[in-house]
């Protein structure tokens, strides 16, 4: 397994005025900032993206929290960004063992594949595990109601399938926290043209089992879930009873 970093970035006191503008309340705008943000803390002829990153401070906070945080998982050990970020690096190399209890926190873009016939052609057709559940579901207050509960039972089950093969395991999936689904704009400014692209997002928080620690820490390396490079997939994790792990 390649050597892997885990990075604190934030903002430097010296442009806090720029807060609302580097993290703004609008999730795509606040995504694509982030997305640039990242990037920035690499040099810039690099052929192939060598991170995954999460940005962790809460829409609408004010104050240094309101300034945003932002965990980078990386190959390559990143820059300060040319003077943007305080950082703070150390190598994430966690010894686990199978049976070792975790607490995580995770972000992802929550999707799975089904098989149909277009064009009279059988193709891979990829979507949103909550937009598909809520698909059938009608308008107005019936989605209203649901929508909670949906929301949920799709990306429950979608971690659970993840877990599956990836080395570990859901203790007590009913006490897993699914919260924060949202649409993100791919490109909010719209500077690309044609269909714009979004992908939805879930925030998910509790504890996990490993089962097999080689394989969940490559897992944790590339990451879950799809639109990696828009801050998805990364998970975050430390020991249970609040030991710090990576």
């Amino acid at each position: 397994m390649i050597e892997l970093h885990l990075t604190r970035a934030r903002p430097t006191a010296t442009i806090e005025r720029l807060g609302p503008v580097l993290f703004p309340d609008d999730p795509s705008r606040r995504s694509a900032v982030a997305h640039r943000l990242v990037w920035a803390m690499f040099p810039p002829d690099l052929a192939r993206r060598p991170f995954l990153y999460r940005e962790t401070a809460p829409t609408g906070a004010g104050g240094r929290a309101g300034r945003g945080e932002i965990f980078v998982l990386s190959s390559l050990p990143p820059n300060d960004g040319g003077g943007l970020f305080e950082i703070e690096t150390r190598r994430f190399a966690p010894q686990l063992a199978a049976g070792d209890q975790l607490e995580f926190s995770l972000r992802a873009n929550a999707t799975a594949q089904r098989s149909e016939m277009i064009d009279e052609r059988r193709r891979s057709v990829r979507f949103d595990v909550v937009m598909q559940a809520l698909h059938p579901i009608g308008k107005g207050r019936e989605r209203a109601e649901a929508r909670p509960r949906l929301i949920r039972e799709a990306g429950i089950a979608w971690l659970v399938r993840q877990a599956e093969g990836s080395g570990f395991r859901l203790p007590d999936p009913e006490r897993v926290a699914v919260d924060g689904y949202e649409h993100v704009l791919v490109d909010p400014e719209g500077r690309r043209g044609g269909r714009r692209a979004v992908h939805g997002r879930l925030d998910f928080e509790g504890l996990l089992e490993v089962t097999d620690p080689e394989r969940f820490l490559a897992r944790i390396a590339s990451g879950f879930g799809r639109a990696r490079a828009f801050g998805n997939g990364l998970m975050l994790i430390r020991r249970a009873r609040g030991r710090d792990e990576g």
